[in-house]
């Protein structure tokens, strides 16, 4: 069956999985992200909290539905050394304030737009995984004189097939039972015996407890599958170096996706990484962060 994915993920379990409170978590990020700062700003009323290392250039990393800025723990410090690189919670999800809004892609697009005044960011270049990678390229095509270079991660943001699985999609992104977290993440990772053990599924499922983001993720279920926001027929506005990276094993977007975009942003760089899935900066950090530095900088990532 036909799946879309939507979500970047809650995870970071195998470097927390040993800090399993709220309030441990934060400091059990912060050390392995070497001069990182744990901080909160105010964006149209609301607490954004964000994590940022290093100096330079300005990178900022966008997670997915259900996930939050820690997804991108193993990044930011290797990406630290050379950019100034911020990992923000976005709204309605992880320690950010959670108003009851009608949330949709144009939402995180205007607190992003917020997120960069009160900042005082110019100018950026975008990474952005799942709906973080949609959210990203719907920001490059409103403000286009404000991102630098796009990065786009399994990337959602295409139209829903007309074949009625939108009911077995909202089951699935938005899972409230032990099973449902298992069958979310079999389907996002492609090491399944690491991914999907019992402690995995624990961690992730009192993670999701805490970060109380049920509410968010429906209502971004419900904007999906009335198909606001969509990317169709709109690529072809993004004119900025752009690296399109993917996990070849990714069941929720698969690869076509990944060539679509490839296909319809001019100049474009495809990478894809064997042997991952959905989330290739948790499953296979290592040549991630590589073909990213490498792309930021301006050489072939490959």
């Amino acid at each position: 069956m036909r799946k879309l994915a939507v979500i970047g993920t809650l995870l970071l379990i195998i470097i927390v999985t040993s800090r399993s409170s709220y309030a441990a978590y934060p400091a059990a990020f912060m050390q392995g992200t070497a001069g990182a700062d744990d901080k909160f700003v105010t964006v149209f009323g609301a607490k954004i909290h964000y994590i940022e290392a290093g100096s330079g250039p300005v990178v900022i990393l966008l997670h997915g539905l259900g996930g939050e800025g820690s997804n991108w723990a193993q990044t930011i410090g290797p990406l630290a050394e050379k950019y100034r690189v911020i990992a923000p919670d976005q709204i309605g999800f992880g320690r950010s304030d959670k108003p009851f809004l009608s949330y949709r892609v144009g939402t995180l697009v205007d607190f992003l737009d917020g997120f960069y005044k009160e900042m005082k960011i110019e100018r950026a270049s975008l990474v952005g995984n799942s709906l973080g990678g949609w959210t990203a390229a719907a920001f490059t095509l409103a403000h286009p004189e404000k991102v630098d270079r796009l990065v786009l991660v399994d990337a959602a943001g295409f139209a829903l097939p007309k074949d009625g699985s939108d009911v077995s999609i909202r089951s699935l992104l938005n899972p409230s039972t032990r099973e449902g977290f298992r069958q979310l993440l079999s389907s996002l990772f492609y090491n399944k015996q690491l991914f999907t053990s019992d402690l995995a599924v624990d961690t992730v499922y009192a993670r999701s407890v805490q970060t109380n983001a049920g509410y968010t993720i429906q209502r971004f279920l419900e904007a999906f599958v009335r198909g606001e926001d969509v990317l169709d027929n709109r690529l072809s506005g993004i004119k900025q170096p752009t690296l399109i990276i993917w996990g070849r094993e990714d069941q929720l977007t698969p690869l076509a996706g990944g060539e679509r975009f490839n296909k319809e942003i001019a100049g474009s760089q495809l990478l894809v990484i064997d042997k991952c899935g959905h989330v290739p900066q948790i499953e296979r950090a290592g040549e991630f962060n590589s073909a990213l530095i490498k792309f930021l900088g301006g050489a072939d990532p490959r």
